[in-house]
């Protein structure tokens, strides 16, 4: 499942890639990966 966003092909499947090597499901990949990049940006303020 890709979001509803303008996302590349090329970012999808590193998503992709990532849920394959992490044994998750391309949701729960997207998920975390979301997850990851608030908390980064959170971080930074």
């Amino acid at each position: 499942m890709r979001p509803n966003v303008d996302i590349t092909h090329q970012l999808n499947g590193r998503v992709k890639e990532y849920a394959d090597a992490n044994d998750l499901d391309v949701d729960a990949a997207y998920t975390e990966v979301i997850e990851a990049g608030v908390d980064e940006l959170e971080d930074d303020n």
